[in-house]
């Protein structure tokens, strides 16, 4: 925590960065828009940050006028109703701690109005979960800076609905609840990233577009519209959870790829059942999935699996020694459009050459200028506190450094 005496104007400051996650058992759909609660349980993989992440600063003092945030570069509207949320609930709780006399709490900041400062490591909007990485973020930072601790999870959730996932690292439950007041409907982590260490993810972006349908209306028509969609949070996902959930304790990773698959298709299959009908998937992102069961039926065994979001990107879960000969068939098949300009992104994949066999059985064209670029990554940790001081995104005037 940074005190600066900068000419007499006490200003904390912490800075915090947060996971993105990719749910293998999917949010879609609220009973309750206000408060953000779903109308059924979701399961997710928290991605590491050192490939995807959301850095958040925020800074208080007693000079600042008004409440403001700036993210990636430009300033933004602080008044969004989601926003203010967040903002509201961690005040309140803040308060709530002071008036139960925990005396370890800078209560000076309470009344102070805060700056944020936010920046993604990856294109916003491109169907990234930047939604959820940046509300975790949020919260997590201003909790720290105003001495809460506790149930983040409740807070982050009504930002957006899957931020609650990212309060965690691993493998995390979004349980759905009962409540009205949404007391009950909280993450909960169902094992650390250290428990699968052989299971990697590659998120194959197919294009760095807005998505033609937001996720906040999309699944509101689908809620108003899709009968599928009731049957689904009914009478599908309570099961699917539970044996979701048995697969990652056990490291299942058949019973993980196949009940992610038919989660995913499932919850695009209710996008299409809408009315009118939304369409998150590409030509590129039906190469996809038709391309994973080729490579599964040649092998005759389940070794990768896709999910799709709110847009058209893939996201691969393999094992560890199924990564290089995969990103080796995608590049056969959507041939990068450049020789240079990374292609793969994060952790390193060595080169490999694929037999002819496999290529005969997988059978497609190449596609050039299908995917832009694949991302190489893991499970990773929660939030956590940037320590070093340099890596602030405000300077000590409490507006964001240039670079930011």
């Amino acid at each position: 925590i940074k005190m600066s005496e900068d000419s007499g104007k006490k200003l904390t400051m912490v800075t915090c960065s947060a996971p993105v996650n990719i749910a293998v058992i999917k949010y879609w759909g609220k009973r309750d828009e206000e408060l953000i609660l779903p109308i059924n349980s979701s399961l997710s993989v928290t991605l590491h940050q050192d490939q995807l992440k959301t850095t958040t600063t925020v800074a208080c003092s007693r000079s600042f006028q008004e409440d403001r945030i700036w993210l990636n570069g430009k300033e933004e509207d602080i008044t969004q109703p989601r926003l203010q949320s967040c903002l509201r609930e961690i005040r309140r709780l803040a308060r709530k701690r002071r008036s139960d006399g925990e005396a370890d709490v800078d209560t000076a900041g309470l009344s102070h109005k805060v700056h944020i400062c936010s920046v993604n490591n990856f294109p916003t909007a491109a169907g990234l979960a930047s939604s959820a990485a940046g509300y975790a973020c949020l919260v997590y930072t201003l909790s720290r800076v105003m001495g809460v601790e506790g149930e983040l999870s409740e807070v982050s959730r009504q930002g957006s609905g899957s931020a609650c996932r990212s309060m965690y690292g691993g493998f995390v439950q979004w349980i759905m609840g009962q409540q009205g007041d949404g007391k009950d409907s909280l993450a909960q982590q169902v094992e650390p990233e250290t428990h699968w260490p052989e299971l990697r993810v590659l998120v194959l972006v197919v294009s760095a577009e807005r998505k033609p349908v937001g996720s906040t209306s999309g699944m509101q028509t689908s809620v108003e519209t899709s009968s599928l969609l009731k049957h689904r949070a009914d009478s599908v996902v309570p099961a699917r959870m539970k044996e979701m959930i048995e697969a990652v304790h056990k490291r299942d990773f058949t019973a993980f790829a196949e009940l992610t698959m038919k989660d995913s298709n499932q919850f695009h299959a209710t996008c299409l059942d809408t009315y009118p009908p939304i369409f998150y998937l590409n030509d590129v992102s039906r190469r996809v999935i038709n391309l994973v069961h080729r490579y599964n039926r040649h092998y005759r065994e389940t070794k990768v699996a896709y999910t799709f979001d709110a847009g058209p990107n893939a996201v691969i879960y393999t094992l560890q020694q199924n990564v290089e000969e995969f990103v080796q068939v995608v590049k056969h098949l959507f041939p990068p459009e450049t020789n240079g300009g990374q292609f793969l992104k994060g952790l390193p994949v060595a080169p490999t050459t694929l037999s002819e066999e496999l290529k005969q059985a997988i059978g497609m064209e190449p596609m050039v200028k299908g995917i832009s670029y694949i991302i190489s990554t893991k499970a990773g940790p929660g939030p956590r506190v940037v320590e070093d001081p340099s890596e602030h995104l405000l300077g000590s005037d409490g507006l964001p450094k240039e670079s930011a």
